[in-house]
């Protein structure tokens, strides 16, 4: 090697040594005499060989898929890293193989096993964007097989609970702050302080239009995901697929059917039925299921910054059952946990209605995600929105205990940033709750969009007599005035109690936005969860607040107590004392009246209007 590569391979390892961190999910749950006894329970010094006997300048070779089906690719040993992190140790290769110099690090390689003395070292793990050279950290093949003793049970429930968000249920729920919480979370973050990365495992998606993968690439790359388009091609079946051997393709579906989004990675050891694959962690949650396929790569796209495989997934053969730092570990023949999702759009600009049927992992992290980025590819098939529109829009979560999330909507010119917070805010405080375990059943979508705009105010309120006695009616005249200054009048008509006292009282006229949060702060218990059924109960109660239609409102004086959820009107005075006695756990608030009339205007009120009434005897 000649002597300035010497020079700048040592600073490399230097770099490394110090510098580098492998991103860590959690560490290990055995003991170090433990851990030893299982491995050495599997391990065969004639098939694998251990990192103490690896020395710089040995040479070595991986397998891997560039386009033509599984090859040899040499290897140079530069040097070991003990303790990279505790208890972990890297072996650092360069490539000398012609193609891998002319690529660099490839996103995808992940877990293409590393051979010396034909014994299996490892697999291809970390890289460096912008790399100029081939150069690769390998995990040691023991850290792999270690994945292998976590108890992986599979269960729909299997991915870990702490590694999912916690929400604030003690507050009223924020259906669009949930989203918005959860959609700017990175899940596969691989930065590290040196420089170098986890080699990511291209997020191939298909079966979308260039618009369409647009905008989901936008959200999937927020979480951290290498979003990649590829050619759609027919759904993948079982008839004539390759087998998972290492070297091969290994692929987790996250979504399958009309949409498509495949994780690519590489496949580093089989045994007994198992696959070890990727070298690194996916989202290093432990024990999960994840659909587990083979795959086919077309391609190497060569990139200065980051070269990626191109390819797709074959059939489902099993489930990815642990995620764990060192290597993903799959069962063939599991079965894993996916969610019906169907999404029916309607587009002026298109010819009739199309429906998008696709099946999403079932996972607390990436479903909610996963399903806004099927309903964005679909809504958005036919081309951009134009300026100005309007979405009617219908949405159904199905729980397997026979309940349901239901609501119904319109937007106006927002895309879907309303119903895909929607969808997404409820499925994230749904799957992430702390009380019991949401068995989401199936979800439907319906999506009808014009190239309208039906944005308004309250242009003006006209009271025909501000001065009224118990037991009459109030009437009003209400005109809304839409976009191009069109005009509508809408009479009002509410009828005043007979008990009323005497006295002033605000007449409120809200949009939907206003409605709500006067119906959060008037009485914040509808919207509060304290259990299963009380989340499914006010999620269904803050997603059906219509926002074409004008709310009507006479505030009343507070008669009696809330509870918890309890209304106690008309409570007796002495009662009411009692039950809002501080040394009670649970604080008691004022029962809140109104009468309401609702009017239907088939635009969206943004404003509010309050004008005063008075009651005379």
């Amino acid at each position: 090697m000649p002597k300035a590569n010497v020079v700048r391979t040592r600073v490399l390892v230097v770099l490394f040594a110090l510098a580098v961190r492998l991103p860590v999910s959690s560490p290990s749950a055995l003991g170090s005499t433990e851990r030893q006894t299982r491995i050495d329970a599997v391990w065969d010094a004639q098939r694998y060989i251990k990192v103490d006997e690896v020395k710089p300048g040995m040479d070595a070779y991986c397998l891997t898929d560039y386009g033509s089906g599984i090859e040899k690719f040499s290897l140079k040993v530069l040097d070991i890293v003990h303790d990279i992190d505790p208890g972990r140790n890297a072996i650092l290769v360069m490539g000398t193989d012609e193609r891998f110099q002319h690529t660099g690090p490839v996103a995808g390689c992940s877990g293409s096993p590393v051979y010396i003395e034909g014994r299996l070292a490892g697999a291809l793990a970390f890289g460096w964007p912008f790399s100029k050279d081939p150069l690769y950290g390998v995990t040691p093949i023991d850290e792999m097989l270690e994945v292998g003793f976590v108890d992986g049970s599979g269960s729909a429930s299997a991915s870990s609970k702490a590694s999912a968000l916690t929400f604030d249920f003690s507050k009223p729920i924020q259906v669009a702050e949930a989203a918005e919480q959860f959609t700017t979370r990175r899940l596969a973050g691989t930065d590290t302080a040196g420089g170098a990365t986890v080699l990511p495992c291209p997020l191939l998606v298909s079966g979308l239009s260039p618009e369409a993968y647009r905008h989901v690439a936008g959200q999937l790359e927020a979480m951290g995901f290498m979003a990649t388009p590829t050619p759609g091609g027919a759904e993948p079946t079982a008839e004539g697929q390759s087998p998972l051997v290492p070297g091969a393709s290994l692929t987790m579906p996250l979504v399958t059917g009309d949409i498509r989004m495949n994780v690519l990675g590489t496949v580093t050891e089989v045994r007994d039925g198992c696959i070890y694959g990727f070298g690194h962690s996916f989202l290093g949650y432990g024990p999960t299921n994840l659909p587990m396929a083979g795959g086919k790569v077309y391609t190497v796209i060569s990139s200065l910054q980051r070269s990626s495989k191109l390819g797709a997934s074959t059939a489902i053969v099993g489930a990815i059952t642990v995620d764990q730092e060192g290597a993903v570990f799959g069962r063939l023949g599991a079965k894993p946990d996916m969610i019906p999702v169907s999404i029916r759009v309607d587009r002026f600009n298109a010819v009739g209605t199309r429906t998008y049927n696709c099946q999403v992992v079932r996972n607390e992290s990436l479903t909610p995600t996963l399903v806004h980025s099927a309903l964005s590819g679909a809504v958005f098939q036919a081309g951009s929105f134009p300026p100005e529109h309007s979405i009617e829009y219908r949405a159904a979560i199905d729980l397997d205990d026979g309940q349901s999330i239901r609501f119904s909507n319109t937007s106006a010119n927002m895309d879907i940033a309303e119903p895909g917070g929607e969808i997404t805010g409820a499925l994230s405080l749904l799957m992430n709750n702390p009380f019991d375990t949401a068995a989401v059943k199936a979800i439907q979508f319906d999506v009808r969009m014009a190239a309208r705009n039906i944005d308004s105010y309250i242009w003006s309120v006209d009271v025909a007599n501000p001065k009224v006695k118990p037991g009459q009616e109030i009437r009003t005249e209400v005109v809304i005035e839409s976009f191009l200054k069109e005009k509508r009048k809408h009479q009002v008509r509410i009828q005043v109690p007979e008990d009323l006292a005497e006295g002033k009282y605000n007449l409120m006229f809200l949009g939907a936005n206003e409605y709500e949060g006067y119906q959060r702060k008037s009485m914040p218990y509808r919207f509060v969860a304290t259990n299963y059924q009380a989340l499914v109960s006010a999620l269904n109660a803050a997603l059906n607040v219509s926002r074409t239609k004008l709310y009507c409102l006479l505030v009343l004086p507070p008669d009696g107590i809330m509870l918890e959820k309890a209304e106690l009107p008309k409570l007796p005075r002495t009662k009411a004392l009692v039950l809002q006695s501080e040394q009670r756990a649970v604080p008691a608030m004022p029962h809140a009246q109104w009468i309401e009339t609702v009017v239907e205007t088939g635009t969206l009120i943004a404003d509010k209007e309050i004008v005063s009434i008075t009651v005379e005897k």
